[in-house]
């Protein structure tokens, strides 16, 4: 297993279950139904991808390219998804003004994320 792999996932979980807690009791009352949707679907895909970077750390004794691309892709995917949807669902409270900058790091972010998964797959593909 590599280290470097497990070490950032293990960053990400932890974040994202202080990020789940502080938005359910922290931040309930204060923004909209819409906004804690936001917060949400932020905490859920870097759960997801959290548990995809402990699998590809099953990779790592056959450390690859493909392996390290996908890494980058995760990680790099899951500040950009992840943390633009955090900044868009708190924008009224911590009035943030370039607003129209962050919205287009979502969908990047998410490009980064499937292309962490396809690039995984091919690993697997060449993994014997």
């Amino acid at each position: 297993m590599n280290r470097r792999i497990i070490l950032t996932a293990s960053f990400f979980g932890a974040v994202a279950v202080i990020l789940g807690a502080f938005g359910a009791h922290g931040l309930k009352n204060i923004l909209s139904a819409d906004q804690m949707d936001i917060w949400t679907k932020g905490i859920e895909y870097q759960f997801y991808h959290t548990f995809a970077l402990l699998f590809l750390s099953t990779f790592a004794r056959f450390r690859t390219k493909l392996v390290d691309f996908s890494y980058f892709c995760f990680t790099i995917g899951i500040v950009l998804f992840s943390g633009s949807l955090y900044l868009l669902a708190t924008r009224d409270i911590t009035h943030i003004g370039f607003v129209n900058i962050i919205g287009p790091v979502t969908p990047f972010g998410g490009l980064l994320l499937i292309l962490g998964w396809v690039i995984l797959f091919f690993a697997a593909l060449k993994n014997r």
